[in-house]
């Protein structure tokens, strides 16, 4: 059982601590249709949280059997930054939420290294996470639902692995988790969750799956309190 202190949390970030997940879906929705691919921002939501951009792209181009234009995947870098600097914002009550978690904490997102950056200052969180504890799933060899990602994590922030106790909003991130056997809580409060989200983290093996950040710290006691 881990003590108080002794304990790595591993947030994710979109749809953890900024409400961006939405955001993109809207965008790369938009930005497909303009290449002559339908794809619902509902549907882009569902399917591509959790999952990085060059992956999704990757999938996308293989489902319609076409190439994606030169330069596709940066206008769409582009697109979604002016998106994001003009609505993002950070999930409700998430400040709060760490402000009342006395353990160490990092990030560890499948969004590029200065992505994750930007966001967490355009949300004014920049300030919660040390730079050195942003980790991006370009840093390992494969993506979240593998666990690459939070292995790398805890390795660098010198914690073990029973230690760790991760925070993810989709099921790509939960599957990565679990199999790096660690703890975790699903969150299914951000604006992309629509209805059977939190029964999907569940599924994914989530350990609590709560809706809002309020219920944030009361979740973690619980699960570091039960041991691996």
């Amino acid at each position: 059982m881990a003590e108080s202190g002794q304990a790595l949390i591993i947030f994710d970030c979109d749809g953890v601590l900024v409400d961006s997940e939405y955001l993109f879906a809207r965008v790369a929705s938009e930005c497909f249709a303009e290449i002559g691919i339908a794809i619902r921002p509902a549907e882009a939501a569902r399917r591509f949280a959790g999952v990085s951009v060059r992956d999704l792209l990757s999938q996308v181009a293989h489902e319609h059997a076409t190439k994606l234009p030169p330069g596709f995947e940066a206008y769409l870098g582009e697109r979604e930054e002016r998106a994001y600097a003009a609505e993002l914002k950070p999930i409700t009550g998430v400040r709060d939420a760490i402000g009342a978690i006395p353990h160490r904490r990092c990030v560890a997102s499948s969004s590029l290294p200065a992505r994750i950056a930007h966001s967490l200052a355009i949300a004014k969180l920049d300030d919660l996470f040390e730079p050195q504890a942003l980790f991006s799933t370009t840093l390992v060899t494969h993506g979240k639902p593998a666990p690459d990602i939070f292995l790398y994590a805890a390795r660098t922030m010198g914690e073990r692995i029973e230690h760790c106790l991760v925070v993810e909003d989709s099921v790509p991130g939960v599957v990565g988790a679990i199999a790096a056997k660690m703890r975790v809580v699903g969150f299914h409060g951000g604006g992309h969750c629509g209805p059977g989200h939190g029964e999907s983290l569940r599924v994914a093996g989530a350990h609590l799956v709560i809706d809002t950040m309020s219920e944030l710290p009361g979740a973690i006691r619980a699960l570091l309190s039960r041991g691996q």
